[in-house]
């Protein structure tokens, strides 16, 4: 088992843990309805991915009715 020869500073293990950042998803353009959406996903306002129809939308259900 790895144990620490010496003991790490409060700066110095402060300072590695700085380094945690979440990062904010990438928001790309749907080419359908030019809503920002995550990339690589259906888009949550069309339903459409890759040009094709992949979801239904709340606003499709109401039409259907």
């Amino acid at each position: 088992m790895a144990v620490p020869k010496h003991k790490v500073s409060k700066s110095r293990g402060r300072s590695r843990i700085a380094n945690w950042k979440a990062s904010a998803p990438t928001l790309v353009e749907c080419p359908n309805c030019h809503e920002k959406k995550v990339a690589h996903s259906v888009c949550s306002n069309c339903g459409y991915y890759d040009g094709e129809k992949k979801m239904l939308v709340k606003s499709d259900k109401k039409k259907s009715k």
